[in-house]
């Protein structure tokens, strides 16, 4: 006797077994329609027993998509891409979108590629990280696909999810020259137009306020970065800053990775953090909670950032011809252990 394979589930099975419309089932599955909480709650635990599985891309067949979108990152390696690609991977999932995810570092060339698997509808849409406007292929382009850009490049031809940089790394520096520091070094600063960054200009940028309203000059020497930024990164910076042998009574670092280095090198070179030298970071990434001691950061809401990058790209390719938009997120200064000493100096 021939053996028949078991029938794949509907979605009207699951609508039947859950008490609801196929229409319903849909909009859980796709998470277009808000649905409440006891229904969805009903309509997933119906797809749970019949196993069902939902043919996205039957769906984005009919609607000419792939389900899938692109997210390419200068660098996956850090703690703060980690912590991102999470999220916008988390954020894509609820949408029923697959990622494809691409590391571009400082080659063009990739960015090149993503944009003709867009153009080819291998994808539907990419968010992209460039770390310089100059070398973006989203400045020279001719026609763009759905683009969200996120980051600190300053464009206007796509959308952008961002936060202010230099308000942040002005905030962070307006904090350890609260905390009585008045010889500041920079941990990634660069305003050099060959090699700097998008965030390194801006970041510097930030600290220059900061210096300005206090009354307190800039100092090239006390700038320094190395690259890729990394922990290694912060620890050489601040190797090198030593070896120039300027004294300096605060760290401004433009990453935590970077931070925890300089935390690693001070350590090293017998150097107490927050009684000799304070030390700032950037992103809040889960590590600055247990560094010795705690890192002080500016730290935003990835969830929120992932969310708004995700939903301006499927607003994108809803409605390709919309204006370009740009969110700008909050952001905030999180004190801890390595700026908790008083004004006049002293440790708390």
């Amino acid at each position: 006797m021939k053996a028949t394979t078991p029938l794949r589930a509907t979605m009207k099975d699951v609508a039947a077994l859950a008490g609801v419309s196929p229409k319903t089932v849909s909009n859980v599955v796709t998470g277009t329609v808000v649905v409440r909480e006891e229904t969805r709650a009903r309509v997933e635990a119906a797809m749970a027993e019949l196993d069902f599985v939902p043919n996205l891309s039957a769906r984005g067949l009919r609607q000419g998509r792939s389900g899938i979108i692109a997210l390419a990152l200068p660098d996956l390696a850090t703690a703060y891409s980690a912590e991102l690609v999470h999220r916008i991977v988390e954020a894509a999932h609820e949408r029923g979108l697959a990622v494809q995810i691409e590391e571009t570092a400082t080659e063009p060339a990739r960015e090149k590629e993503l944009l003709s698997r867009a153009r080819a509808h291998l994808v539907d849409g990419l968010i992209l990280n460039p770390i310089r406007m100059e070398d973006s292929v989203v400045r020279y382009a001719d026609r763009l696909p759905p683009i969200v850009v996120i980051g600190e490049v300053e464009q206007h031809r796509t959308d952008q999810v961002l936060i202010d940089s230099r308000q942040a790394a002005a905030d962070a520096t307006r904090h350890v020259i609260a905390r009585g520091a008045r010889r500041i070094a920079v941990v990634g600063a660069d305003d050099r137009g060959e090699v700097a960054t998008a965030t390194s200009r801006l970041r510097l940028s930030g600290v220059h306020d900061a210096l300005r309203e206090a009354g307190l000059p800039r100092d090239p020497t006390m700038a320094v970065n190395r690259l890729p930024w990394s922990m290694a990164a912060g620890a050489e910076g601040v190797t090198e800053l030593l070896a120039r042998g300027v004294a300096f009574d605060a760290v401004v670092a433009f990453t935590d990775s970077m931070a925890a280095g300089a935390l690693h090198a001070l350590h090293s070179n017998g150097i107490d953090v927050p009684g000799d030298v304070i030390v700032t970071g950037f992103d809040d990434v889960e590590f600055s909670r247990f560094t010795s001691p705690a890192l002080t950061t500016i730290a935003f809401d990835r969830r929120a950032f992932a969310e708004a990058a995700v939903g301006l790209l499927l607003s994108r390719i809803d409605e390709p011809d919309a204006p370009p938009r740009s969110l700008t997120l909050s952001h905030q200064l999180i004190e801890r252990g390595s700026t908790a000493r008083t004004p006049s100096g002293h440790p708390r």
